[in-house]
């Protein structure tokens, strides 16, 4: 008897006790592993922009502009990283809308040491965040370089950053943004970032208008070494963006990096091929932007596809963006200086795109997300998003650089152009020879 009222108590404070169990388990902890991962993807994205995306573009300007490209990268980073404390952090990952995520964490307000994100601390992951706020208005860049005022490339960026960057960013990335929950996969910053910069570099470009001299005066790179260095860094740093992407050190993140690696290489070969066959001879500066172009296009594909999407999606890329960037840049005749809208938005659009159809389980990737249900509906959310983001960025970039250009001029005068930027705007040599 005794044997069977201490079993019966037992058993009452079993299932007293489990639910107490069930919501301890469920309750995030601080995961010591995670945390190590990311705080070196963190560092490692912050490393793409500088030196890694300022070293890409100053090799490929002229050397007269080459101080001006790494300042503009140098200033970007700085000048972001307030605006993300002051008001971005909590604009694009507060939940005030589907649209805007309100102010309630500006100036990091609760964000503290004991905050978690998921497994991680709350500040590592607005820090790590903060670094694609960073480069993403950094790409534009390369749309207007060796013609642009510093002044008034500072007060685009600023306003580009609050009213283009922030939105689209809380739309796919916030868990009540819009675009989130029509289930558009963008693992990594396919839309946020490439397409988003490509769109807004390319507007730049038209309304800022061509370099003096341009097509018939020659612009050839002056450092194609500082490219290719430039582009070794962006690749090794892509790791921590993409695999980053997993905020955790699992098996996503681990196929996230196989994946970037196996596109960029895929991407560098198809950019080469194609050169070799069109052009007779392959070059040192296509093989670097086409690795580029892969490791952009398989960014949002990063956390679903598997090796046959990352295969297919470089090979894709690295041949688009070459027609791109060469051909069809000459044939529409827009000086978009280092093909940020050849590269970066039309390699963010092919895998955009693309995600929705290498998540297919059949095809080796993680499956269609919930909502979407077939590959026809996620290329349907995929082609919404990018859509989307395409026209609102497009549009609103267009607005920001007429009212600027009207208030403070938008270009350099000829004769600061013809100095180049160095001396013009900042009084100093790349070279003293």
């Amino acid at each position: 008897m005794n044997l069977n009222k201490a079993f019966f108590w037992c058993s009452v404070a079993a299932a007293i006790l489990a639910p107490a169990a069930a919501w301890a388990v469920d309750e995030p902890a601080l995961d010591s592993g995670d945390t190590a991962w990311m705080l070196t993807s963190t560092a490692l994205v912050l490393f793409m922009t500088i030196p890694g995306l300022a070293l890409f573009y100053s090799g490929m300007v002229r050397s007269k502009n080459v101080l001006s490209v790494m300042m503009q990268c140098v200033a970007i980073t700085s000048l972001i990283t307030l605006l993300w404390v002051v008001f971005g952090y909590s604009a694009a990952f507060g939940e005030q809308n589907p649209y805007w995520g309100g102010f309630t964490k500006a100036l990091l307000a609760g964000v503290s040491p004991e905050s978690l994100w998921g497994t991680i601390p709350e500040p590592l992951f607005m820090t790590f965040q903060m670094t694609f706020a960073i480069i993403t208005p950094a790409l534009i860049v390369g749309a207007f370089a060796e013609r642009m005022k510093f002044s008034a490339l500072l007060l685009f960026m600023a306003i580009w950053f609050g009213v283009v960057y922030v939105p689209v960013c809380h739309w796919v990335w916030a868990s009540n943004g819009w675009l989130f929950n029509k289930g558009i996969i963008d693992f990594a910053g396919g839309t946020v970032v490439h397409i988003n910069a490509g769109i807004a570099g390319l507007v730049a470009a038209l309304v800022v208008g061509k370099r003096r001299g341009y097509p018939t005066t020659p612009m050839a790179p002056h450092n194609v070494g500082y490219t290719v260095i430039g582009a070794a860094m962006l690749w090794v740093g892509w790791f921590g963006f993409n695999a980053g992407s997993a905020l955790m050190a699992n098996g996503t993140a681990g196929m996230a990096m196989a994946v970037t690696q196996i596109a960029a290489a895929c991407a560098a070969l198809g950019w080469m091929f194609c050169e070799w066959k069109l052009h007779g001879k392959p070059s040192v500066l296509g093989i670097a932007s086409g690795a580029v172009a892969g490791l952009v296009a398989i960014t949002p594909a990063s956390g679903t596809a598997g090796p046959l999407g990352a295969i297919a999606i470089g090979f894709i890329a690295g041949g688009c963006c070459f027609i791109s960037a060469v051909k069809l840049k000459r044939k529409l005749g827009y000086d978009d200086s280092l093909d940020v809208f050849g590269v970066h938005a039309v390699g963010g659009i092919i895998g955009a795109l693309l995600s929705g159809v290498f998540c297919a389980e059949s095809l080796g990737g993680t499956g269609f997300l919930v909502g979407a249900g077939t590959m026809g509906g996620q290329l349907a959310a995929q082609a919404l998003g990018g859509g989307s983001t395409l026209v609102y960025s497009g549009a609103v970039s267009f607005v920001i650089l007429k009212a600027l250009d009207a208030v403070i001029g938008l270009r350099v005068n000829e004769s600061d152009e013809t100095e180049g930027l160095d001396i013009a705007l900042h009084d100093e040599r790349g070279y003293n020879l």
